[in-house]
């Protein structure tokens, strides 16, 4: 219904926006991943999703249109509501979404504070054919081993790094590395963590 908001941002939160547009102020519920990219200029162009409910109507803001797109398929997950999209994409980005998605990767997806090995799992299953459809092979990374990513990772547990951080930091190696070794990952991961 409402595709996109062009006008003066008259209030920025880590939650929400207030954006002026011929006189009316909208508020729009933002992600962080959201906040992080709005500049803090007066005049500012943001895509929305309205969602209507029986009691209300809510807009949501995105600043690129592909995190939009990741909110709407997330959305139409049984048991996957506009706050649950919302707190996922505040806490990973819409690409790692994306990747996790095609790949099958639960514990990423599981790691968004409220979701569950069962949503998790239901999420991946829904949408990894329409995130492989949408984005095609290209978008999407898919790790190269995922033993040499998972040796890696386990030397840098038994080093006493977090699980977590050190998945993003390997992913990110292992993305922008051509032919990565498990030690080449571990070296660079060091100088990252």
């Amino acid at each position: 219904m409402i595709h996109h908001l062009k006008g003066q941002l008259i209030e920025k939160n880590p939650t929400y926006l207030v954006i002026a547009c011929n006189g009316v102020g909208y508020m729009v519920n933002i992600s962080l991943h959201t906040f992080s990219l709005i500049p803090d200029s007066e005049n500012i162009s943001i895509y929305t999703h309205l969602h209507v409910k029986e009691d209300s109507h809510t807009l949501y803001g995105f600043y690129q249109k592909s995190e939009r797109d990741i909110f709407r398929l997330l959305i139409s997950v049984s048991g996957v509501g506009t706050s649950t999209a919302r707190t996922m994409l505040s806490s990973l980005e819409p690409n790692q979404v994306k990747d996790a998605i095609a790949n099958g990767d639960v514990p990423t997806i599981q790691s968004v504070k409220g979701i569950g090995a069962k949503t998790a799992q239901r999420v991946i299953l829904d949408l990894k054919d329409k995130i492989l459809k949408v984005y095609g092979e290209d978008e999407v990374f898919v790790p190269q081993d995922n033993t040499i990513k998972e040796e890696a990772l386990s030397a840098l547990e038994t080093l006493g790094f977090a699980r977590k951080q050190a998945t993003r930091v390997v992913d990110k190696i292992m993305k922008d590395s051509t032919s990565p070794t498990v030690e080449s990952i571990i070296k660079m991961a060091l100088k990252n963590l």
